[in-house]
């Protein structure tokens, strides 16, 4: 193996890693054995990929001090403030921020809607499902995130660089950055403030980062809006026996 071959496959093992340690941030609230794998890890100065744009520096110091802030395993009161803070931002929608695509993408603001099939129909190519779309939707941000990790951590070389490209522009990237604003502007903690924050920056970077290895300039959103005209799902609600989206936690 050539040494840029392997510098290659380590990029794409660390970005792998870290969406899969973003994704799991975000799949359940955060209790004290979490905090204690995040303090020892350094988290986010660990991350595999670096941020170097202002917002992106932004982010993780925002992440950094939440770190900080962050309650010892006694305080109980503190731990159940995130707890409440989690509910409100992904289980009740109680801050009118939801992490499913279709809300910020359908005109009425509807989960369940032509976004979500669409992500379905990607999931369906690559061999995986979502667990339980009856509790975590397809285009959860959770599953996004597992599914660009999953396509990051396979294959080889640069092989799926285009298509993961292409699914960051046509879905995620078209919403994650203003759930991430509201989020930052109207939750509790700073813990998930810095969290939402940090995966917007996070994703876009990578974005650019997979417009300098392909050399194609990032399509502007005029130019996605009306590529998006064009594409409608197979969608129909089913049950899809096959691979699930992974749901493991990350090795700090």
């Amino acid at each position: 193996m050539s040494a840029d071959n392997e510098a290659l496959g380590q990029l794409r093992e660390g970005i792998a890693e870290d969406l899969l340690t973003l994704a799991v941030l975000h799949s359940d609230e955060l209790g004290s054995d979490r905090i204690a794998e995040l303090r020892e890890a350094g988290f986010p100065d660990g991350l595999a990929f670096r941020l170097v744009s202002e917002r992106g520096i932004e982010a993780l110091d925002l992440m950094r001090n939440a770190i900080a802030c962050l309650p010892n395993p006694n305080d109980a009161a503190e731990l159940d403030a995130l707890a409440a803070d989690y509910a409100d931002i992904y289980l009740t929608y109680k801050l009118r921020v939801s992490p499913c695509e279709s809300v910020w993408l359908d005109e009425d603001g509807l989960i369940m809607q032509e976004p979500m099939f669409q992500i379905r129909d990607w999931y369906r190519r690559y061999g995986l499902a979502a667990q339980n779309w009856r509790t975590r939707n397809d285009d959860h941000l959770v599953l996004q995130l597992h599914f660009l990790s999953h396509l990051f951590g396979s294959g080889s070389g640069t092989e799926h660089f285009p298509e993961v490209a292409r699914f960051m522009d046509e879905h995620l990237l078209r919403w994650v950055l203003p759930f991430a604003e509201r989020v930052t502007a109207r939750c509790s903690t700073p813990f998930y403030g810095g969290l939402a924050a940090l995966t917007a920056m996070y994703v876009d970077e990578v974005r650019n980062l997979l417009a300098e290895i392909l050399g194609e300039e990032r399509p502007s959103e005029e130019e996605i809006e009306e590529r998006m005209k064009a594409v409608k799902s197979e969608g129909e609600f089913q049950e899809i026996p096959i691979v699930s989206v992974p749901a493991n936690t990350p090795s700090w």
